[in-house]
């Protein structure tokens, strides 16, 4: 079964760059006018990285750094709004469909790159991380990019495919560590393709690899010095504690890629391992495989021994974004590839009218699908009102204090402009880049207000002699959700 040759002439290339490049002008601009038009708040782990944002550092509790860059770079430029802490999303997913692009061009042709491209923005996974910010949106675009350096290494004898891997693997790490699957992805590759390994001789892959070094070491020297707080947070995200059989949970993030990738993607991707398995598939097929299928099976392995979310494989889909789709073209399975255009399709245009209607549509269902990210806005209201209740009865609060990572990084955004201080309550090591540059001290004055979400006082209650319980509220989270926040008054600190 041949590969694609990728000899056409230059005015084809050009009118398949030509269609891609308004597919995903289209796109973009209908994500930017969701953005614009979404109805929740920032989901927890969106408003801490926004908080991250205003404290430029080296690193970061739980993440490396680039994400609270980007976000600076956007609300410097756009604002503070959740469309402008978000808006890095679709505007980085779209320069990586770009670069899937080259990514297919380089391997097959420009028919093949721009169809891969096409398909990797419309993924159900893309469509649902393009309204939101999070470390998987520049993660992707690196991989990609490394992807494209990496096989220029191996059909090239120039420097810039090294330049490029180098920054792009650098880059990657910067953004979340998981960007070291690459190196396993590279060894499986060279592993089961001997006639590639002359590229361990090559200076211009240690150039490479030294570039991508130099880059995370000011994150590691960061780390060095906060007793390495984000590779144990790494570690612990791994949770292998307890016990190490989960077949339920592998099951589940199975499952899972279905949605992620888009059913008919993932099936094929399927069909396309168990080809390779019976016979030798082209090399850059092979290529696509090792950088994809080998990530895939480590996180299943890993919900296996203990749990794993579903994007954990998104760097996978880079890769296999343009396999499934060289296959489905050299098979000429154009009715299925179309079925999942079509089919992604409708999900993005479900996405844009549920961001945008979220919190105001009752929906026939048992709970709002929006509601984790509803309710953080009023919960701030609801405090700022304690706290002017409090002034105008010459009592102030001198802080306001929270013992669940997920609540701090809420009060934070949506209490940007307040000027009492949130505070982290840490008993004991932190456990939070909140509570590591943040934390309640003795020399905190009395009285704090205590901001509570799961009912009753908490631990932090007992380290007062003065607790007294203020308010309570019940607050909408969608239409078919709510949020109990009770409110403290704490004071005269004894000691943990």
């Amino acid at each position: 079964m041949p590969a694609a040759t990728g000899r056409h002439d230059h005015s084809r290339e050009t009118n398949w760059f030509g269609l891609l490049l308004t597919g995903l002008m289209v796109l973009l601009a209908l994500r930017l006018v969701a953005l614009y038009l979404n109805g929740t708040d920032l989901f927890f782990d969106e408003a801490q990285y926004w908080a991250w944002s205003e404290e430029p550092a080296l690193g970061y509790f739980s993440k490396p750094p680039l994400i609270a860059w980007v976000i600076g770079a956007a609300t410097t430029v756009c604002g503070i709004g959740e469309a402008c802490v978000r808006v890095p999303s679709p505007i980085l997913h779209t320069a990586t469909a770009l670069a899937v692009f080259w990514l297919g061009r380089r391997l097959y042709d420009a028919r093949i790159g721009a169809l891969s491209a096409l398909a990797f923005a419309t993924l159900p996974g893309v469509s649902l991380s393009a309204g939101l910010i999070s470390t998987d949106v520049p993660l992707l675009l690196c991989w990609a990019l490394a992807l494209v350096g990496f096989w220029g290494l191996l059909e090239t004898e120039e420097v810039w495919p090294a330049l490029l891997l180098g920054v792009a693997f650098g880059a990657g790490l910067n953004a979340k560590y998981a960007m070291a699957w690459f190196l396993m992805c590279g060894g499986v590759y060279l592993a089961v393709t001997p006639e590639r390994r002359g590229i361990l001789r090559d200076w211009r892959l240690y150039v490479a690899l030294g570039i991508g070094v130099a880059m995370i070491v000011p994150n590691l020297v960061w780390n060095a010095s906060h007793k390495f707080a984000t590779f144990a947070h790494t570690a612990d995200n791994a949770h292998w504690g307890g016990s190490m059989l989960h077949p339920n949970k592998a099951l589940e993030f199975f499952g899972a890629q279905f949605g992620v990738f888009g059913p008919i993607l993932f099936a094929t991707f399927l069909v396309i391992l168990w080809r390779a398995s019976r016979e030798r598939l082209p090399n850059q097929d092979r290529y696509l495989i090792a950088f994809s299928a080998p990530l895939i099976a480590a996180i299943i392995v890993q919900a296996f021994l203990s749990r794993a979310h579903a994007n954990w494989a998104a760097p996978a889909y880079v890769a296999a974004s343009v396999l499934v789709v060289s296959t489905m073209v050299r098979d000429d399975a154009w009715g299925w590839l179309k079925a999942s255009f079509a089919l992604h399709a409708v999900i993005i245009l479900l996405l844009l009218f549920g961001t945008s209607t979220a919190g105001r549509l009752e929906l026939p269902l048992k709970t709002d699908p929006f509601a984790r990210t509803l309710g953080w806005r009023d919960i701030a209201v609801a405090t700022r009102a304690e706290l002017a209740k409090a002034a105008a009865a010459g009592k102030p609060f001198a802080a306001v204090l929270s013992d669940d990572r997920a609540l701090t990084a809420e009060l934070l955004y949506y209490m940007r402009d307040e000027p009492t201080p949130v505070l982290a309550w840490r008993p004991g090591a932190p456990h939070d880049h909140f509570e590591l540059t943040r934390p309640f001290t003795a020399s905190t004055p009395s009285p704090v207000l205590l901001v509570r979400a799961d009912g009753g006082a908490g631990s932090a209650a007992g380290s007062f002699t003065t607790v007294e319980k203020i308010a309570e509220r019940t607050l909408p989270a969608g239409k078919n959700a709510e949020r109990h926040v009770t409110f403290y008054s704490l004071a005269g600190y004894k000691g943990e």
